[in-house]
């Protein structure tokens, strides 16, 4: 039992060293400077120890958040009012003494005179990549701060560290309503040791399908690569007719010194009626240990409940060992039942079996037994406990997905239907590994 502890507990811990690997170098573009802005003028302020150059435009109201960073005494970020522009400017300075107007108000009565929209020359998309972390799940549409654009573009350029960057965006076009709007950017340093991808992309079609994605990937100069997808779906259920809210994440990362990665797959499906189901499919790596964990949950939305996990690892001298268990109720009558197991690499087998019987009276049937000779089979006087709806459901993922819910499709033109097809089972969830592994 001590050997199953300590492996089930190290290959949870250890594998975080991958989280670790640094993202890709950051353009090195002029501090903080955000966005594009095509016509501008040019101009230079010197506050102090701080000096700024700015393209400007148009000027806009914006309103002043602060915070401390390292190496940095203090920076002033300023957001600007969503309803007249999306843009951002950040402004830094980069000397220890403090900033000269550390108050938006204690030099400059209107804000605005100052601060309007800027960009330096050669501004390109930021780099917002960074690998991802194991074990965080499903993020909200809001996390990932997707921007659509509605015209085209097609932009790129060199920075003056010579890394380059490129941003396109555009709109895709088919039956049935279908209209995808993208965009995708991204960048590499001057030699190609490093680079990142992102894509972000709206559909939707006049059946009443609505789809919010992203993609992202990059790698560093260490070898490290890592890969990212994210989709929120909103469709009508083709057996039930009930709207249905889909959310999934993937995530990979690999090692570029060592024989690590790891892999995750996460899923969340939700009804207008309850209806919940989610679940997570996991493997890694770390140099001769392996591991693997499946847990799902699923509520019918009238009660009946079943929940279960699966978790098991093995080395490459042989030894293996895992846990298993899985709970359904209903109305307070139900059932929990388990294992835990290890195997040497002699081939030697230790487990223990364990059982609940759950009768709703108060009364539970407990029984076991183990390869060592354990046993038992009684019967006591116990309360029933389990969730019988999910802690997220069906008002909690419409609340927090304004984004998706907001996407608005092509006109349809008079005269002209939707083409609902509701024929065929739709395809099986991708709940395995991805096709390159990780070795």
């Amino acid at each position: 039992m001590a050997a199953t502890s300590r492996g089930l507990s190290s290959f949870g811990l250890r594998l975080r060293r991958v989280d670790e690997y640094p993202p890709p170098p950051p353009l090195n573009q002029p501090a903080g400077f955000q966005f594009d802005v095509r016509k501008s003028r040019r101009k230079l302020f010197v506050c102090g120890n701080c000096t700024i150059k700015c393209c400007c435009s148009d000027s806009v109201v914006p309103i002043r958040r602060s915070s401390l960073r390292k190496g940095v005494e203090k920076a002033e970020e300023w957001s600007f009012d969503p309803k007249k522009t999306t843009q951002r400017v950040r402004i830094q300075a980069n000397t220890p003494a403090a900033l000269p107007f550390s108050s938006s108000q204690s030099r400059f009565s209107k804000q605005e005179k100052f601060f309007p929209r800027c960009t330096p020359r050669n501004s390109g998309p930021q780099s917002r990549d960074t690998p991802p972390k194991r074990d965080t799940g499903i993020a909200n549409e809001k996390d990932w701060g997707i921007s659509l654009v509605n015209e085209h573009v097609s932009e790129s350029g060199i920075n003056e560290d010579g890394s380059s960057w490129y941003q396109d965006s555009g709109e895709d076009l088919g039956k049935n309503g279908y209209r995808c709007r993208w965009t995708r950017m991204g960048g590499q340093s001057h030699d190609g040791s490093s680079e990142w991808k992102e894509m972000w992309w709206e559909k939707s079609d006049w059946s009443g399908y609505k789809e919010l994605g992203v993609e992202k990937s990059g790698r560093n100069a260490g070898g490290a690569s890592w890969w990212e997808t994210w989709r929120e779906v909103l469709h009508q259920d083709e057996w039930s007719n009930l709207a249905r809210i889909e959310r999934s994440a993937q995530k990979q990362a690999k090692s570029g010194t060592e024989n690590a990665g790891w892999y995750e797959n996460w899923w969340e499906k939700y009804d207008a009626k309850g209806w919940t189901e989610k679940g997570a499919h996991k493997y890694g790596r770390l140099n001769e240990q392996s591991w693997w964990e499946k847990w799902g949950e699923h509520y019918d939305g009238r009660g009946s409940v079943r929940k279960w996990t699966d978790k098991w690892a093995e080395t490459e001298l042989g030894t293996r060992w895992g846990d298993k268990w899985e709970d359904k109720f209903f109305s307070g009558i139900g059932s929990r039942h388990g294992e835990t197991w290890h195997v040497s690499p002699t081939n030697e087998r230790w487990s223990r079996t364990w059982g609940e019987e759950h009768f709703g009276n108060g009364k539970v049937h407990k029984y076991g037994n183990s390869t060592t000779g354990e046993s038992w089979d009684i019967v006591v006087d116990e309360e029933t406990y389990y969730e019988a709806q999910p802690h997220y459901g069906w008002a909690d993922v419409v609340g927090d997905s304004s984004q998706l819910l907001s996407i608005k499709p092509r006109e349809r033109p008079p005269g002209v239907y939707p083409n609902m097809d509701f024929g065929s089972n739709p395809p099986p969830s991708r709940d395995g590994p991805p096709e390159m592994p990780l070795r």
